[in-house]
């Protein structure tokens, strides 16, 4: 046991063990709140420094008092998790009758510190443009995934910065490497033909953003096809094309950071 300042004590074991954990989920890509009481008033049923582990699906491992004031902080936490933001929340243990979550007599602080698995950034087509987006998105510190159906261009040698490479169609990549929600999908393929067969497989996963390159001209044609081919219209409004922000991009890197500008900019504005 560890003495705190006002002579309580808070568990070395215990708080050993919740890092443990902690590391354990960071390493495995696991999204995990970690929730500490920072300060404490009067009667509280744990001590500052106490330690709680807070998932994805409100499961949670130690406790920081139990009863409905941990079940307001698993709430809390599930937020910032959706949020991808830290934040500072205050309990009332007082009167249970007027809202508050116990009848300890005392208040205390918690700080939610979410841990969050990188972004990832799936890449279909791995041509020049492709190439380019791997690299600075693997640059930013994104989880890059390359996938074409050309083997040659989805080699170690030809796309050295991506963490994931797939040869082969898009069905079965996304089969083996299935797409969270907290993912981008950028579609730089070498035609519309490709575009038509396989936007509405990737408009069927939960991807937070879906990208594709190509003129105005180009997706009309491509979006009527579509629309032949069945996929409702409020799906195609889901798609950000032209992919990227207008920068007057004419190299090929200043194409990737058009692309990831987009990108950026699009996931924080969701995280407010």
């Amino acid at each position: 046991m560890e003495r705190t300042a006002n002579g309580l004590t808070v568990s070395a074991g215990d708080n050993a063990r919740i890092l443990h954990d902690l590391n354990r989920a960071v390493a495995d890509g696991e999204p995990v709140v970690l929730a500490t009481i920072v300060a404490t008033k009067r009667s509280v049923p744990r001590r500052a420094g106490t330690k709680m582990l807070v998932f994805e699906d409100g499961s949670s491992r130690g406790t920081v008092g139990g009863g409905q004031m941990e079940a307001k902080v698993i709430e809390a936490a599930q937020e910032a998790l959706r949020h991808h933001k830290p934040q500072l929340v205050e309990y009332e243990l007082v009167n249970p009758e007027e809202g508050d979550p116990g009848i300890c007599g005392g208040s205390l602080t918690l700080y939610l510190e979410p841990y969050m698995p990188p972004h990832n950034v799936y890449v279909i087509g791995c041509g020049h443009v492709g190439r380019a987006v791997v690299d600075l998105a693997h640059w930013l510190g994104y989880r890059t995934v390359a996938i074409d159906d050309r083997p040659d261009l989805v080699t170690e040698e030809s796309i050295p910065n991506a963490d994931v490479r797939f040869a082969g169609s898009v069905a079965a990549a996304l089969d083996a490497h299935p797409v969270s929600a907290d993912t981008s999908i950028v579609v730089v393929t070498r035609s519309p033909e490709v575009d038509i067969r396989i936007l509405p497989s990737l408009l069927e996963t939960p991807a937070r953003y879906v990208g594709v390159m190509g003129s105005r001209n180009r997706w009309r044609s491509t979006r009527d096809q579509l629309l032949a081919d069945g996929v409702p219209a409020e799906q195609l409004e889901r798609l950000h094309v032209p992919i990227g922000i207008e920068i007057n991009a004419e190299t090929l890197e200043e194409i990737a950071v058009s692309i990831l500008s987009e990108v950026v900019k699009f996931n924080r504005t969701e995280d407010l």
